[in-house]
């Protein structure tokens, strides 16, 4: 079948060829050169594995302050706070998520690096924060 094809207002006649029997890329060079028909590729016998599932970040950027028992949690990458799980005076135990930072359209849940009582929560939802920016503060 051939066809035009307009792209970015430029005009090209192009031929389909309905392929039976499997795939034959074409080179980035644009040759037009004879695709040899080629037998379809053997079924893949071996056993598929799904992606890993991806685990909380746990927040290695912590400024523990000896004197106060303070705990200062620090944003591990730059993004944007989606959710905060935790209030002022929530108790948290080490590994407990407390909030979700968007960063590079992944969703990160941080989690809390000590068992404490949350002193202060420093962002708000939707706010954006830089690496090392203070989020959480536990005693």
């Amino acid at each position: 079948m051939k066809y035009v094809v307009s792209v970015n207002g430029k005009q090209y006649d192009i031929e389909v060829e309905k392929v039976v029997g499997g795939y034959q890329p074409m080179s980035r060079q644009g040759a037009a050169a004879p695709v040899s028909r080629a037998a379809a590729p053997a079924p893949i016998s071996q056993k598929v594995q799904s992606a890993p599932q991806p685990s909380p970040v746990k927040a290695q950027n912590t400024v523990v302050n000896s004197s106060a028992g303070d705990t200062k949690m620090e944003a591990p990458m730059p993004g944007t706070i989606l959710d905060i799980r935790v209030k002022v005076g929530d108790k948290v135990s080490d590994g407990q998520v407390v909030l979700v930072l968007e960063a590079m359209k992944m969703e990160n849940e941080i989690v809390s690096p000590v068992d404490g009582t949350i002193a202060s929560v420093m962002v708000k939802k939707g706010d954006t924060v830089d690496s090392g920016d203070i989020l959480i503060t536990i005693n």
